[in-house]
């Protein structure tokens, strides 16, 4: 289908993925119940139908850059080539159809109840796909899809309905596609270049030394000029002209006269004034020890609720982390140089020194390792939709890990997010009692719970992870800021390594903050956090979601829909990085100690 004689097909249950002619299929179960194989298949066509009828070429030429805006137009297109398939092929129709029943349920849309909690860009997927082969959406994605329809549709109705006409033309569907965006206030409209031969950039080069030379050769006295200059600037602007050259010659000698002036790197947060996201007010938030909101017995209690419960897949995530320690072990082994002339002495050569003891190259020393210090958080949602098997899954595989790392030397700090309170808490009522002033930014309380802090032995703070089993904890979640709080305490610690692990379940969800402010308002905050801390900080970002496609917004991330798979995904990633650290083959130090 593909048309790719070498298409190199796997089946593995990391997150799928097509890149190149190399393509990653789900791992069905032994059973292979027919609703898993149907998705694996449906996984393969829609793969398959990408290469076939998409264009790299095409899509680099037309998509819009900006987070909901790329992600909705990749979306589309993924929708018109499936219904390419789709209506030539009914088996692919039905294979597809199983696919994207999995994906609603994974970005849990069946327990969608309001506008806010449906992510337009997952909506209006379906809603085009329904518009080029006439299938509804799932049965469990209706009500989200019911909810966004009369607002998609009195927006971009008409655009919608232009686009089964263009489904073979990537090029219109792409422009339909860009005005579609524009309508909905996501993207800026597409304007096609004008039709004729380009500007080179020598030619723009050359009419701007014309017009320079026309301006200069104009009769107007130095003076006169200089004093046009001082009064068409207000102070604060950039002097034009020969201020400018006079400015950079001056900058050019201070370098020269002082050696080259020092690198500033662009830190993470630096300029978050410019972005659109406000909090109206931080008094209410707290940042709190899980000791102090509960008393040591209920924490007992809890902490033996949590094993019980957690019994019997308890020995499958231990051997998980013991597979995780044998690889952190082995990086920290030992290991020696031999046949050296200074150093401590070489027992095995005993004899040859015995028999000669001018003899050289007897003595041995030990190799430093590569293993770096190391500091790992792990970032729990405690948002209530976590209620249940997540928490707990999640609470065990945080202390189990905790406490494999810590043997390897390797310190763990454990963190919680949450609010104080269901739908605003003071901070709203304070915007109430002001008048309810507009665009008010976040109106919530922010409660983050500090389980075990990365210099706290694991077995001292053991119970505090029981709290999270207890009722009334777990409300909303504003994920962007917790990130920016644990990013914050990786980036004061002085380890040379620092990994900051988030485990969520859903997007940023706040009912208070969005009912007043844009629908993608947190989203979109979170996408500025994750953006600022994967390309301008030391700390590694790596996500993983349960029941939740994250990888929308974190480039190394990884989707699970079963919390019982929660340990092995955590191992994995973590196993990935020291394994990737590892294998950087960094030179070895070596230290020098003589002989007595």
């Amino acid at each position: 289908m593909a048309g790719e004689p070498e298409l190199e097909v796997t089946f593995s249950p990391e997150q799928p993925m097509l890149r190149g002619k190399k393509a990653r299929l789900p791992l069905p179960s032994r059973s292979l119940p027919p609703d898993e194989v149907a998705a694996v298949r449906g996984a393969g066509d829609a793969y398959a139908l990408k290469l076939a009828y998409h264009q790299d070429a095409i899509d680099r030429e037309m998509k819009p850059t900006g987070g909901d805006a790329s992600a909705i137009f990749d979306i589309a297109e993924q929708a018109r080539v499936e219904a390419i398939g789709s209506l030539a092929m009914p088996g692919v129709r039905n294979n597809l159809t199983a696919i994207l029943t999995m994906r609603c349920k994974a970005h849990g849309l069946q327990d969608v109840k309001e506008q806010i909690q449906a992510p337009l860009t997952d909506v209006l997927g379906l809603i085009m796909r329904e518009r080029l082969t006439g299938d509804a959406p799932p049965d469990l994605a209706k009500r989200a899809v019911d909810l966004w329809r009369p607002f998609v549709e009195a927006k971009v109705g008409e655009e919608l309905d232009r686009l089964k006409g263009n489904l073979r033309d990537q090029r219109s569907f792409a422009k339909i596609t860009r005005s579609i965006l524009s309508g909905l206030e996501l993207a800026d409209e597409y304007v096609e270049e004008p039709e004729g031969e380009d500007e080179s950039p020598e030619d723009s080069e050359q009419d701007q030394s014309e017009s320079e030379e026309e301006s200069s050769g104009q009769d107007t006295e130095p003076s006169t000029l200089e004093a046009d200059k001082k009064e068409s600037t207000e102070p604060g602007e950039d002097m034009a002209g020969e201020m400018q050259v006079d400015d950079s010659n001056a900058q050019d000698t201070q370098e020269t006269r002082e050696g080259k002036r020092p690198f500033r790197p662009d830190l993470p947060f630096s300029d978050v004034e410019r972005w659109d996201y406000r909090v109206f007010s931080s008094q209410f938030d707290e940042t709190v020890n899980a000791e102090d909101l509960c008393d040591a017995e209920e924490l007992s209690r809890l902490r033996n609720f949590l094993d019980q419960q957690l019994a019997p897949v308890q020995g499958l995530v231990a051997r998980l982390a013991n597979k995780l320690q044998r690889l952190l072990m082995a990086q920290q082994n030992r290991s020696w140089q031999f046949d050296l002339e200074e150093g401590i002495l070489d027992t095995s050569r005993l004899s040859r020194v015995v028999i000669d003891p001018m003899y050289p190259l007897s003595f041995k020393m030990e190799r430093e390792t590569d293993f770096r210090d190391t500091v790992v958080t792990l970032l729990l949602d405690n948002s209530g939709s976590m209620r249940g098997r997540p928490i707990m899954v999640a609470a065990m595989c945080a202390d189990i890990l905790a406490r494999t790392l810590e043997r390897c030397a390797v310190k763990v700090e454990i963190l919680g997010f949450t609010t104080r309170a269901w739908k605003g808490g003071q901070t709203r009522e304070r915007w109430l009692n002001e008048g309810k002033p507009a665009h008010p930014g976040r109106l919530n309380d922010l409660r983050h719970i500090i389980y075990k802090a990365a210099d706290v032995p694991g077995r001292r703070t053991k119970k505090n992870l029981g709290l999270m089993m207890r009722e009334g904890l777990l409300k909303e979640n504003i994920d962007g800021e917790a990130l920016i709080w644990a990013h914050g305490r990786m980036i004061a610690r002085s380890e040379a390594r620092r990994i900051l692990m988030v485990i969520s379940d859903g997007a940023p969800v706040d009912d208070s903050t969005l009912s007043v402010n844009a629908g993608n308002y947190l989203d979109k905050h979170l996408r500025q956090v994750i953006a600022e801390i994967e390309t301008k900080s030391p700390v590694e970002l790596v996500a993983i979601g349960i029941g939740h496609d994250v990888t929308r917004y974190y480039k190394r991330a990884v989707t699970i829909l079963d919390a019982e798979q929660l340990g092995g995904a955590m191992t994995d990633q973590l196993i990935d990085l020291f394994a990737d650290d590892s294998a950087q083959g960094r030179p070895r130090r070596t230290r020098r100690t003589r002989a007595a």
